[in-house]
């Protein structure tokens, strides 16, 4: 059976339209016409727009490395100018040493030897530093962190072989004080003026941190001895106590070495794009001999600094607390206040944070004990009075006060200027208390 074609009415034989049909098909069209248009031009618009703002943010990207770039090309300059400060500064060195044998005028003498030290222990800071990234990471991080404090650690030594245990123990207490609340402060003030914020590693921060409010516990502890303890009974238990103290002590700065120079190295280590080409200036023999020479010297003016205060301390009309916790610190914190706010104006604020902190652990870890042990060496002084951990009730609560509010600042791993301000304003009223302390 043949198949029939499908029909071709619907197509072929459809009525035509009316005049009426075609031109109100031909006015619909027409109304869709002036749809488009606009359509087309809003999408142009919107283009037009994004392209603006995408422009607008890479000026301001472009503004904002060029400021960081600007920031950054400022710095050699001014580590060149800080270079040739401390240069001229070793003039005083025989100035402080021609007044220490020719003149009886002391309080010159104290001025000119504690500027004297301040070059030498920036030097000896610069030497260490480079023999460290010359041994590799881990001898050069114990090379760090048994030289870090050497200059804080000799002028201790010579104050405690004369038997001035107040200034001893005055200047650890602000040594301490001083890293965590000026250095610190300082470098986050510094380093956060040209940046809304500066990131640390917070659990590098943390550990830190802790370990230095331990530090004031165990400050604390012979403190409460000097208040419960009987007269009679009271210094052969802070002496044995605070040898006891002092090995746990250095027990815990061994652990903490393990812990930032072995198993957690990477969180100390310098945030990336960081570069050493200043610290391979010098090579091994010079920064050894360089090291030897400044350490000689700062132990040299350390006891004409001595021997000025013994006389002068009252013509200053400064307690011996305030020479020790502000003065004395301050001269000796000379290295580490320079390089953390060089490196903080850097935006490395991760190291900027290590070597204030860090330093606080090694005087508060290692150097109190030490001074403690090599008390059993020295005997006791002409009163009687044997080195020990029981500080003064004023530089107790500073320490644990200073623990206690880097501890709180640093909880988030960020810093801007406020938070350094801050540091500085707590300093500040600090140095007041010590200074009208009687």
């Amino acid at each position: 059976m043949s198949k029939k074609k499908p029909s071709q009415t619907s197509k072929h034989n459809a009525p035509p339209q009316t005049t009426e049909q075609a031109a109100g098909s031909t006015k619909h069209s027409a109304s869709h016409q002036p749809d488009k248009a606009d359509a087309t031009a809003q999408a142009a618009a919107i283009e037009r727009g994004a392209t603006e703002i995408r422009g607008m943010e890479a000026v301001a990207v472009l503004l904002r490395d060029g400021s960081h770039l600007r920031a950054d090309q400022e710095q050699p300059s001014a580590v060149r100018w800080g270079e040739r400060l401390l240069l001229g500064m070793l003039i005083f060195v025989p100035i402080g040493a021609w007044l220490h044998f020719a003149t009886r005028r002391y309080i010159l003498t104290f001025v000119v030897c504690c500027l004297a030290i301040v070059p030498l222990a920036g030097y000896m800071g610069k030497a260490t530093e480079m023999l460290a990234h010359r041994m590799g990471s881990g001898l050069g991080g114990l090379m760090n962190a048994a030289f870090g404090n050497a200059a804080e650690l000799l002028i201790a030594i010579m104050a405690l072989r004369k038997g001035n245990l107040l200034l001893v123990k005055a200047s650890i207490a602000g040594s301490i004080i001083g890293n965590l609340l000026f250095v610190l402060g300082l470098s986050i003030f510094l380093g956060g003026l040209r940046r809304e914020k500066q990131s640390f590693n917070l659990t590098a921060a943390s550990a830190s941190t802790s370990l230095l409010l331990i530090s004031a516990f165990a400050l604390v502890i012979p403190a409460l001895f000097h208040a419960v303890i009987p007269a009679a009974k009271l210094a052969s238990v802070e002496r044995s106590l605070s040898v006891v103290i002092a090995l746990i002590l250095l027990g815990l700065y061994v652990l903490s070495l393990v812990f930032s120079l072995k198993t957690h190295s990477h969180l100390f280590s310098e945030e990336e794009g960081d570069t050493h080409e200043e610290v391979l200036e010098w090579s091994v023999g010079k920064s050894v001999a360089i090291l030897l020479i400044a350490t000689a010297f700062v132990g040299v003016m350390a006891e004409f600094l001595l021997h000025a205060l013994e006389h002068s301390v009252k013509d200053l009309g400064l307690s011996v607390a305030f020479v020790g916790v502000i003065i004395v610190a301050l001269i000796g914190n000379a290295a580490e206040h320079s390089t953390a706010v060089v490196v903080a104006l850097k935006n490395k604020m991760n190291l900027s944070f290590t070597i204030a902190v860090e330093s606080s652990k090694q005087i508060a870890l290692f150097v109190a004990p030490v001074l403690v042990l090599l008390g059993l060496w020295f005997g006791p002084n002409a009163k009687g009075e044997w080195m020990n951990l029981d500080f003064g009730l004023m530089e107790v609560a500073g320490v644990l006060l200073s623990v206690m509010i880097v501890a709180n600042i640093s909880h988030d791993g960020e810093s801007n200027w406020l938070e350094g301000a801050m540091l500085l304003g707590v300093y500040a009223i600090l140095a007041a208390g010590f200074f009208f302390l009687p």
